[in-house]
């Protein structure tokens, strides 16, 4: 049985939805202690629950310790990964995304076609916003061999969520491709989508637009927005996307989802010169994709490179979870990243 402290490196919930995504796709059982047992309110919260429940379904896991609060759970895989179409309602703003990425691995390859709907949080902080996952993650994975679209159907904000998915994915059977980013082709293309729940007469959607061009400009960057006023919302809410994309499709992105006493103005000079942070290091993938790469390239053929803005604590931990749970080898000095790939193909 595999055994991991969920203390180690961030003590976060990445820890466990990685562990469990790899566990569910190598059918291998596993333990995870001192879950989450870095953070304020430890243990599991809702939304990591539902991702290990997702998981479990999809394998048939037997599953001990699966409850709000707690902090150790054993998670044993009965089958290989069914495919199937499923709903799961997180019950709360809990990311939406998060539970969606930690199902795609094992989705990749799974038996049959997948169709996941997914009921939550699309924009909040500390987590992936929806539209990164469809326009920066996905577009990277296809490139390598992942074969899955993700739709936006309603936003959903904290406190109260309400937001929905749908993943769709098709199997293969083969390994991924590596990934390699040695260096982005300019010029650049920039474009970006500004959304508004509810607040169209304050319109919010366009001051996050109209000042995030503002900062731009200041750095010689010329961006089109798409405008979004959304009346399908459970409450008001705001989020706010920058993309970056190269001459070979390349992309990088930086968002923030409104927040009370968030003024739209901070938004938009918040995700402007985050993206601009991470292009102007040299990185060719932004802070977000740099953790998200990290499993698919330990599961490909061959070796994989990029150049990531900074060595978080979300990157070491992902870094950690392959290595000790795949053998999955990999170097990193200063921005450069390798990681040798394992060659995973379903049995």
């Amino acid at each position: 049985m595999w055994a991991i402290d969920g203390a180690q490196k961030s003590g976060s919930g990445t820890i466990v939805r990685t562990a469990v995504a790899l566990s569910a796709l190598l059918g291998e059982p596993l333990r995870i202690h001192n879950i989450r047992a870095k953070r304020d309110n430890p243990g599991l919260r809702p939304q990591h629950l539902k991702a290990v429940e997702a998981a479990g379904a999809l394998v048939q896991a037997e599953l001990v310790g699966a409850e709000v609060g707690s902090k150790e759970i054993f998670f044993r895989p009965k089958s290989g990964a069914l495919g199937g179409e499923f709903f799961w309602d997180i019950g709360t703003a809990g990311s939406t995304t998060m539970l969606a990425l930690t199902l795609l691995p094992i989705a990749v390859f799974a038996q049959k076609p997948s169709v996941f709907r997914i009921r939550g949080g699309l924009f909040q902080d500390f987590a992936p916003s929806a539209f990164h996952t469809k326009e920066v993650l996905l577009p990277a994975l296809r490139t390598i061999g992942v074969k899955a679209e993700v739709t936006l159907i309603r936003p959903g904000y904290v406190p109260r969520g309400g937001g929905e998915i749908e993943l769709r994915v098709e199997p293969g059977t083969g390994p991924l491709r590596p990934i390699r980013r040695e260096s982005l082709e300019k010029p650049l293309r920039f474009w970006g989508i500004s959304l508004a729940s509810h607040l169209k007469e304050r319109k919010v959607a366009e001051r996050l637009a109209s000042r995030c061009q503002e900062e731009l400009a200041k750095h010689g960057v010329v961006a089109e927005f798409r405008v979004l006023n959304d009346d399908t919302s459970v409450q008001p809410g705001a989020a706010l996307a920058l993309f970056a994309e190269d001459q070979r499709g390349a992309r990088m992105g930086a968002d923030q989802a409104g927040a009370p006493g968030r003024p739209a103005e901070k938004i938009a000079e918040f995700v402007a010169h985050s993206l601009l942070e991470d292009l102007n290091c040299g990185a060719t993938v932004d802070r977000h994709l740099a953790d998200q790469l990290i499993l698919y390239a330990a599961l490909a053929q061959g070796e994989s490179f990029y150049l990531i803005p900074a060595f978080t604590d979300h990157v070491e931990a992902n870094l950690w979870l392959v290595e000790t749970l795949l053998g999955a080898k990999w170097e990193l000095q200063g921005k450069a990243l390798w990681i040798k790939g394992i060659g995973y193909a379903r049995g």
